[in-house]
């Protein structure tokens, strides 16, 4: 008899529509600080964001994974992967909705002195980065949620 009660517990959880019951709030981002790596200025791509969900969506937490792309192409449409970060678990920890996260790939861009940190924003051959927000619980689909183009802004902290 156990055995049909536990068998019978996923097929009574609804499946949440994450377009529907998540939206990305308070998002701001830019370039960070990252100091100096091996003698040369280094800067990160960095978005700070929070997830607010419907008072009816059935979710504790999540799992997030956000992507930073290159932008590659003059039309702004071609896109190339820079780095990604995962999140395995992100709580609804003020009711409904996540703590203000801040999320920082390793990979970025270094220029040597005497450039500036403000000069490399400004140097042709910089690439500007566009993330893509990614969610989804247990064994679901991943569903994306978002996508943000991260401001040519120097960030330090």
């Amino acid at each position: 008899m156990l055995f049909f009660a536990v068998a019978g517990t996923p097929a009574c959880t609804r499946e949440v529509d994450f377009k529907q019951a998540l939206e990305i709030t308070d998002v701001s981002g830019g370039w960070y600080d990252w100091g100096i790596v091996d003698g040369k200025n280094k800067l990160v791509p960095s978005m700070t964001f929070r997830i607010r969900k419907r008072p009816d969506a059935n979710l504790r937490s999540i799992t997030i994974n956000v992507h930073f792309k290159k932008i590659v192409s003059p039309d702004r449409k071609t896109e190339e992967e820079m780095d990604e970060v995962f999140l395995q678990r992100v709580d609804f920890s003020e009711g409904n909705q996540t703590p203000i996260m801040t999320v920082r790939p390793e990979h970025g861009y270094t220029g040597d002195a005497p450039q500036t940190r403000a000069q490399m924003l400004e140097h042709s051959q910089f690439q500007d980065v566009r993330t893509r927000i990614f969610a989804k619980q247990s064994s679901t689909t991943w569903v994306e949620l978002t996508t943000f183009e991260v401001p040519r802004v120097l960030l330090t902290k």
